[in-house]
């Protein structure tokens, strides 16, 4: 079994930085894409930042320049560390991985259970 858990979210002035860390645990064979998602009340869940298993990273237009997503292959973590911070950047953020589990196995898409970030105006 694979779990995904996030932290490093909280409430932070418009113009903060936070930054975020997610770790997978379980029967992990190998990791491939591995990347951050968020959701604003009411709105639908939208990609932030992703980066590959050699470190290749794309980020949204909205965030461009202000995050940077790096991860650790050896200890199966991503991070997201968030700069210059918005108001509309509050949401829940989400950790998202495609995992392989077994050597026959197909990768799969995995989901932490999310972590808040609201920056106050």
């Amino acid at each position: 079994q694979v779990q995904l858990v996030e932290s490093g979210g909280g409430l932070v002035q418009a113009g903060g930085s936070l930054r975020l860390s997610c770790a997978a645990s379980g029967s992990i064979f190998s990791i491939n894409g591995m990347g951050w998602y968020r959701q604003a009340p009411e709105k639908e869940r939208e990609l932030v930042a992703v980066i590959s298993s050699g470190g290749t990273a794309y980020y949204a237009d909205s965030v461009k320049g202000r995050f940077t997503i790096s991860r650790d292959n050896a200890k199966n973590t991503v991070s997201l560390e968030m700069n210059s911070l918005k108001p509309e950047d509050t949401a829940v953020y989400y950790c998202n991985a495609f995992i392989i589990t077994g050597t026959r196995d197909p990768p799969r898409g995995y989901w932490g259970p999310g972590t808040q970030v609201t920056v106050s105006s």
